[in-house]
């Protein structure tokens, strides 16, 4: 049976080698779509297409006006088909339909961010103190980028990445997570409907190992964004090293949510439970540490362990669902490996700590949400990111402490501080070494505002002004309206 599902040269088409992947519903392991999986051919096929568009300019040359408009009517359609994409993405990841909702919304706001943002973009006139110089700094589209999503957040993550490649002017590559490849399918409908040329745009379905390796090895691709595990990660780093090619890597993150004695515990108990266990966990910015004050230690875990004992697991149309599964079978079992060696470690299970055994769940990949107490720096499950419904407890005596807790990862991605004494917290917020910082809350980005970590956690910086800037190259033109002689070396007239 032939699937239709990569989208070369402004063509749909099926795998070269007629390859099909089952998707299945992390609920209950049901087929949910069947999609084209792509071979390393047509990868090659992708990104032929994404370099003769380029060079071509049939998208590059448009004016920066044109590119924002056309960011702002896929903004449109995205709105206007926001339930479609919701069903979608709920169906691949099992996801709540009403956080699905939320990320709809959520994306676009991205697209209109960057047609926003795109219209400021201007060169810039360098004073050389001479009348005769004009000096300039241009920017220009980056070329080829190999844009590669996560499972968590497929749609988001992706529109992060396509909307500033679209509006520098980049032609692309989409790879999706092979697991949740739905949305990507439909964005490049849409952005087919509002007019992207041919071969600017193209999509490859598949596992890394297969279609994601020559968009990383390849030196007709310019630069390689990619939003997953730190592992991956660092081989795309070093695979596009042999290559010069730009990277943005989004890696992922080990977050210190830090409570203070004197803060509002209400809410940031409240929050600590959101930040930990949405989307069971599977979040790069998730609260998955969390750093207590002693005096409060008590009071403070053991509401979180019983509000955690009673979050109710459930599938995306379940109304009463409060978190969802796993991605799947596969990952699963990894969050088992992981509370292995946590147990090993002396860790304390204080809730959770097992699969749901609930009968109407038996079929899914659910994991209990789960609290370990009595946890240090030291110990496996307070370096290493789990990306499933884990939060291990430390606890803290001074600010210095807490901060060094804190810092205590080889992550930088996100943490919070609560704390209702605000020289304190925000010595904390600017003494902690991550990327985003909130205080007395937890979770909140707006597009307006860099994303991105310190360490570990990743390279470069997405959303805001900065995110664009990952797209576009940086030129200096020089120009001297009054040409002359250098005069360094001897006098040699030139003869007529």
């Amino acid at each position: 049976m032939s699937v239709n599902t990569l989208y070369i040269n402004g063509q749909w088409r099926p795998a070269s080698d007629g390859g099909l992947r089952e998707i299945r519903s992390p609920h209950d392991n049901s087929v949910v779509v069947r999609v084209s999986e792509a071979t390393q051919s047509d990868s090659l096929d992708a990104i032929s297409a994404s370099r003769a568009s380029f060079d071509s300019g049939v998208f590059s040359r448009w004016s920066l006006a044109d590119r924002c408009a056309l960011v702002g009517r896929v903004a449109d359609l995205i709105d206007r088909d926001a339930e479609i994409l919701a069903q979608l993405e709920s169906g691949d990841t099992a996801k709540r339909l009403i956080e699905a909702r939320y990320d709809m919304a959520d994306i676009a706001s991205c697209f209109r961010h960057f047609a926003t943002t795109g219209l400021a973009l201007h060169d810039r006139i360098v004073d050389v103190g001479a009348a005769n110089i004009n000096s300039v700094i241009t920017h220009e589209p980056v070329g080829v980028c190999a844009l590669i999503g996560p499972w968590n957040y497929p749609l988001l993550q992706i529109s992060w990445k396509v909307a500033p490649a679209l509006v520098a002017g980049c032609s692309f590559i989409i790879k999706p997570s092979e697991l949740t490849p739905s949305t990507a399918i439909y964005l490049m409908k849409l952005m087919e409907e509002a007019g992207l040329p041919a071969g600017v745009g193209n999509l490859i379905l598949g596992a890394g190992a297969t279609a994601g390796a020559p968009l990383t090895s390849d030196p007709r691709v310019d630069l390689v964004s990619f939003t997953g595990g730190l592992v991956t990660g660092k081989r795309i780093m070093a695979t596009a090293a042999q290559t010069v090619k730009k990277v943005a890597l989004e890696l992922g993150g080990k977050n210190p949510n830090i409570i203070f004695a004197n803060s509002n515990l209400d809410a940031a108990i409240d929050n600590a439970v959101t930040a930990a266990f949405l989307h069971s966990g599977q979040v790069c910015s998730a609260g998955t540490r969390l750093i207590v004050e002693r005096s409060v230690h008590d009071q403070v875990v053991n509401e979180i362990v019983k509000r955690a004992s009673e979050i109710y697991l459930g599938g995306p149309n379940d109304p009463l669902a409060e978190s969802g599964p796993l991605i799947s079978e596969n990952h699963l079992a990894k969050i088992e490996e992981y509370m292995d060696r946590a147990r090993q470690d002396g860790a304390q299970i204080l809730a959770g700590g097992s699969r749901d055994t609930r009968d109407d769940l038996k079929d899914g990949w659910y994991y209990r949400p789960t609290v370990l107490g009595g946890c240090t720096t030291k110990m496996y499950c307070v370096q290493e990111e789990s990306f499933g419904p884990i939060m291990t407890v430390e606890v803290f005596d001074t600010a210095e402490e807490a901060i060094a807790l804190g810092n205590d990862t080889i992550y930088g991605l996100s943490g919070a501080v609560w704390c209702n004494d605000s020289e304190i917290a925000s010595h904390v917020a600017r003494a902690l070494r991550h990327g985003t910082i909130w205080v007395n809350d937890y979770g909140p980005y707006r597009p307006q505002a860099e994303w991105g970590g310190y360490k570990a956690s990743g390279v470069g910086r997405e959303l805001g002004e900065s995110g664009l800037g990952e797209y576009l190259e940086i030129k200096h033109i020089w120009t001297n309206n009054e040409p002359a002689r250098s005069g360094w070396f001897a006098d040699r007239t030139l003869e007529k």
